[in-house]
């Protein structure tokens, strides 16, 4: 396997267990080349905490990326997470334009809500703007509340496999051509993650824990382009990702609020990547 790099394009939460801080070592632990090209930089996360701070990076990234075309350096995927605005998603559209090697990878999760409800910083126009990038990628990577949001789905608690397909059927309208959609629960006791493609569906259930951590889809995502990256399918990569996430909060306590102990569980990602599957 060539040794692969892997920029990623999402927010410094300097105190939380998300985004770039989990998306770096994770990714770094998969033995992927990994760059990070900051969205905005946070105090702290925004769940939990009161007056955080947050500086918008917009026109730093811009910066950055006329500087990356004057030398001439490339990328064999691109994952974005968290983006702050319309304008971002912009830029993110340019670097899959011009910094991808041939053959590089689109990688997108559409970061926007969860639980039913969109995150406060976002609107129906960062929603439509979102929709355009995720027409652009190779693979999408949204929650249930995400995928309806870019579908124009209202959002059921409850639901079965015939929405969770016409939500696919929705997404691969856009123009992705793989989606992985995580967080879909048939019943209470199990929950799981779906993906769509050209080469059929697939679903892989796994216990549900009753715990909402923060950061947890920022791992998945992570784990799942790491994994990519290393010549799994999108079907062992989604796999590899939940077992990893599953790890981690099994390994994380109740009181640890902010996040959850992935550090001590990269051991078993990168056995799942480089030992199990061979």
């Amino acid at each position: 396997m060539d040794y692969k790099r892997v920029l990623t394009v999402q927010d410094i939460s300097c105190f939380g267990q998300c985004s770039l801080a989990v998306a770096s070592p994770v990714i770094s632990a998969c033995g992927v080349e990994t760059c990070v090209l900051p969205s905005a930089v946070l105090s702290t996360h925004t769940m939990g905490f009161k007056g955080y701070t947050c500086r918008d990076l917009t026109q730093d990234m811009r910066d950055i990326v006329k500087h990356w075309d004057s030398q001439n350096i490339n990328f064999d995927a691109v994952y974005s997470g968290y983006l702050s605005d319309a304008r971002q998603i912009e830029t993110v559209k340019q670097i899959f334009s011009t910094r991808l090697r041939g053959g590089g990878l689109r990688i997108v999760d559409p970061v926007m809500g969860d639980f039913g409800r969109m995150y406060p910083a976002f609107d129906g126009a960062f929603a439509d703007a979102m929709r355009g990038l995720c027409a652009t990628a190779d693979v999408i990577l949204p929650n249930v509340t995400e995928a309806c949001l870019l579908a124009g789905e209202e959002y059921r608690e409850r639901y079965d496999e015939s929405f969770v397909k016409g939500l696919a059927a929705s997404l691969s309208a856009l123009g992705a051509k793989q989606i992985v959609l995580t967080g879909v629960s048939y019943n209470d006791d199990s929950t799981g993650v779906a993906v769509f493609s050209q080469s059929g569906d697939f679903y892989y259930s796994h216990r549900r824990i009753n715990r909402s951590c923060h950061g947890t889809g920022d791992l998945f995502s992570s784990a799942f382009t790491g994994a990519l990256m290393n010549g799994k399918s999108a079907e062992r990569a989604a796999r590899i990702a939940a077992d990893f996430v599953l790890d981690c909060i099994d390994s994380t306590p109740a009181s640890h609020w902010y996040g959850v102990r992935f550090e001590r569980c990269l051991p078993s990602l990168i056995e799942a990547v480089f030992v199990r599957d061979r």
